[in-house]
């Protein structure tokens, strides 16, 4: 990771992206943004951060691109193209690097990697952890794989998004594996964390005791300390949602499937993000998994102040 700074260019400036692409530009890399939203365009401009016009502007302004979109469809229209307009594999020039960085099945990185080196284009499979926070801080995680020349290529601009970053493999799709590992316990983990605070609440317990207790002991989880505030302030605006769990947890049974493993719990909790979903809640925060439990109960969530 000692080449020089590479500029930067990042595609979604999501909580994620922005996140990254504001801490790039904290630490010195120039770094220039894209986004559909005007939302989003908005935010990064009044942040200092350069807006490219176009993918193709974007792409002959920047050395690294970090693609951080919501699925696989959407990558693979930035990577490859979509509805006539072209992508990065024939925009970007040769020896550019795409980091890719969106949670996807892991059998399409490696797709990805052959389509791009037929352009002279490096791949880094890139997705990331560590919610808005980390990222705004550039303190997130990326679980990376990929060919050493394009950890080579990619020189600070990589590091300068996260707190860490791993080498997974050489070969793209370990990246996305991890990944999906991650998301796999993530999901239930939450799942879980909704459901032991209904279950707490049911039974009489003080929300905001039983918080400050399980925090404080074996019991707490990362996300359990993370998405309990929510329900407790009553604020389900969506920093990951229900529907984000939907698709992960897909993921995480389609892959499973494959290999003929089985996943009981991840398919337990694969339903109550549907079923949380399915009664209107798809688009909030994903600590909204405890409505459907209150739902079913009877039981008053705290309410938004």
């Amino acid at each position: 990771m000692s080449a020089p700074a590479a500029v930067l260019g990042v595609v979604g400036l999501g909580s994620m992206g922005y996140g990254a692409a504001v801490s790039a530009m904290k630490r010195g890399v120039a770094t220039w943004g894209l986004d559909m939203t005007e939302a989003a365009r908005t935010r990064f401009s009044a942040a200092g951060g350069q807006l490219a016009a176009s993918l193709a502007d974007l792409a002959a302004r920047c050395d690294v691109v970090q693609v951080l979109v919501v699925n696989a469809a959407q990558t693979e229209a930035v990577l490859f193209g979509a509805n006539g307009e072209p992508g990065l594999d024939t925009l970007l020039r040769r020896g550019a690097v795409v980091i890719a960085s969106a949670t996807v099945d892991p059998a399409l990185p490696p797709q990805w990697e052959v389509r791009l080196a037929e352009h002279g284009i490096h791949l880094i499979d890139g997705p990331v952890s560590g919610g808005a926070k980390k990222a705004a801080d550039g303190q997130m995680t990326v679980m990376a794989s990929g060919k050493p020349e394009a950890f080579a290529a990619a020189g600070a601009a990589l590091d300068a998004i996260a707190g860490k970053v791993y080498r997974l493999g050489d070969k793209a799709g370990v990246g996305s594996t991890v990944k999906m590992v991650n998301q796999h316990l993530a999901g239930v983990h939450i799942a879980t964390a909704c459901e032991a605070m209904a279950l707490g609440m049911r039974a009489g317990a003080d929300p905001t005791q039983l918080y400050e207790v399980i925090c404080n002991s074996a019991g707490m989880s990362w996300m359990f300390q993370n998405r309990v505030p929510h329900i407790l302030d009553g604020d389900y605006t969506p920093l990951s949602s229900v529907n984000i769990f939907v698709k992960d947890l897909g993921i995480v049974l389609d892959a499973a499937r494959k290999l003929a493993f089985p996943l009981p719990l991840a398919a337990a909790a694969h339903q109550l993000y549907l079923a949380t979903a399915a009664a209107g809640h798809g688009n909030e925060d994903d600590a909204a998994v405890v409505k459907f439990y209150a739902e079913l109960a009877g039981l008053e969530l705290p309410a938004k102040a």
